[in-house]
């Protein structure tokens, strides 16, 4: 019997899971082909042989997703797989629409045939979009669990940019020295850094039944800090999912929704900038998905560490990329601090260049604020000259990562810091107390460990 020939639409983090754990070594299909969206210079690379296995002695090579028709045409491709994230109901059903259209099978796979059992008691962030404070909210969980004497291991969704996925089937990272065995990107550090400087390891990579065994060997409590608005990789004992409430839209995002409908309990951030009316409305269509989810309330705590460096001057924003680009959000945290002590944002939208204007081309909503993109040297060098352009005073940074390293630009920094904070229902405290309760409870009577 011939194998179905397969395409999986992906975006350099899902697609190669979704490939590890049920594609890899079935006999039933053959996977033709990845295609890349959403990241930058991800495309025109190769599925490597060390990791697609016996049946792929050449590997897999990886297209951009817009030629998808062509090489569904060109390959005969039998199904089509989505294994990503972050998309609008409106974006989902473009895609389906597109496949179905040139005469393919759709499929998604779902949690039971992606998530990897671990031997340890699991905690997942998850979010309905990207920017909703998912790290924040995952790094405080992680540092209530060490307050407790309990290791804990942090497993990061993926951010596979690298040219040579077999070199980072497995990273762990534990000190600064272990930045500096990867060709990371600035979206990387400003994810690993955190925790790095709190010393809690976190591990990411390619392959996570390889990265879960490291975890287990690392931790008494695994946590997977989600990424975008994906389910988790791992079987989770209890999933949160964060809400914006600025976007209450993205409820019914792509796989937001699932999300929504897995969680045990709900956390709705950034109240302090919607009116009780509204989030009456979003507790609505929560309850509408969900009804035994317990329900959390949230706000960021924004500070500046130079205040007096911005008042009255005119500075230059530069957020989180991810979160203002095919998250939705106009702007961040960087834009809200400006703003809060004076500062005269200067537009950066007429000085742009290269990969900058072609950001600000795609992704139309973008406010008066720079993405921190950095997923390669031009990236950065694009970034660089976009700056220089506008001229500012000083930069206002609202990335963890230490950007300014990079940019090797003569100009005053401020920097952002955002820690979310609960402020209605229980605090950190206590859902940490109860969870490791019932979590090591449970644990204790299947005999794991």
């Amino acid at each position: 019997m011939r194998r179905k020939r397969v395409l999986i639409m992906g975006a350099g983090g899902r697609d190669f899971h979704n490939f590890n754990v049920f594609f890899r070594d079935n006999e039933e299909y053959e996977v033709v082909c990845f295609t890349a969206s959403q990241i930058p210079g991800i495309e025109n690379r190769r599925y490597p042989r060390e990791l697609a296995g016996d049946l792929y002695e050449e590997g897999i090579p990886i297209y951009p997703e817009d030629k998808l028709e062509e090489l569904i045409e060109r390959y005969n491709i039998d199904l089509v797989v989505l294994a990503y994230s972050d998309l609008s109901a409106e974006e989902f059903l473009e895609k389906v629409s597109r496949v179905l259209a040139s005469g393919a099978n759709f499929m998604i796979l779902g949690p039971r045939d992606t998530s990897v059992k671990s031997s340890k008691p699991v905690i997942a962030v998850t979010a309905v979009k990207t920017g909703s404070g998912k790290s924040s909210f995952s790094r405080a969980i992680a540092r209530e669990i060490k307050k407790r004497g309990l290791r804990v291991a942090v497993i990061r969704h993926p951010m596979a940019y690298s040219k040579d996925l077999a070199s980072i089937a497995v990273q762990k990272f534990e000190d600064e020295r272990d930045l500096l065995k990867y060709e990371l990107t600035l979206e990387e550090r400003e994810e690993y850094e955190p925790y790095i400087r709190e010393k809690i390891p976190v591990l990411a990579g390619v392959d996570y039944a390889m990265i879960l065994r490291e975890a287990e060997r690392l931790g008494d409590i695994i946590l997977w800090d989600g990424g975008n608005n994906d389910w988790p990789f791992v079987v989770a004992d209890y999933q949160f999912t964060l809400v914006d409430a600025t976007r209450p839209q993205f409820i019914k995002s792509y796989p937001g929704e699932v999300n929504v409908r897995r969680a045990d309990c709900i956390v709705i951030t950034k109240i302090g900038e919607v009116g009780v009316d509204e989030l009456e409305r979003i507790e609505d269509a929560i309850r509408e998905l969900n009804r035994h989810a317990k329900i959390l309330y949230a706000d960021f705590d924004v500070e500046v560490d130079k205040p007096d460096l911005i008042k009255g001057r005119k500075v230059l924003v530069i957020e989180d990329a991810p979160t203002i680009t095919h998250g939705g959000a106009k702007y961040g945290a960087g834009y809200k601090a400006a703003l809060r002590y004076d500062a005269h944002v200067i537009d950066p939208r007429p000085y742009a260049v290269g990969i900058i204007k072609k950001i600000y081309e795609k992704y139309k909503h973008i406010g008066p604020v720079l993405p921190s993109l950095g997923y390669c040297p031009e990236h950065i060098a694009d970034l660089r000259r976009t700056i220089e352009r506008a001229s500012p005073d000083a930069l206002v940074i609202a990335s963890p990562a230490r950007l300014e390293e990079y940019l090797d630009i003569d100009i005053e920094v401020v920097r952002v810091k955002y820690e979310l904070k609960i402020v209605g229902g229980a605090s950190f405290e206590e859902i940490v107390e109860e969870l490791i309760t019932r979590l090591l409870s449970k644990q204790s009577r299947h005999g794991h460990g």
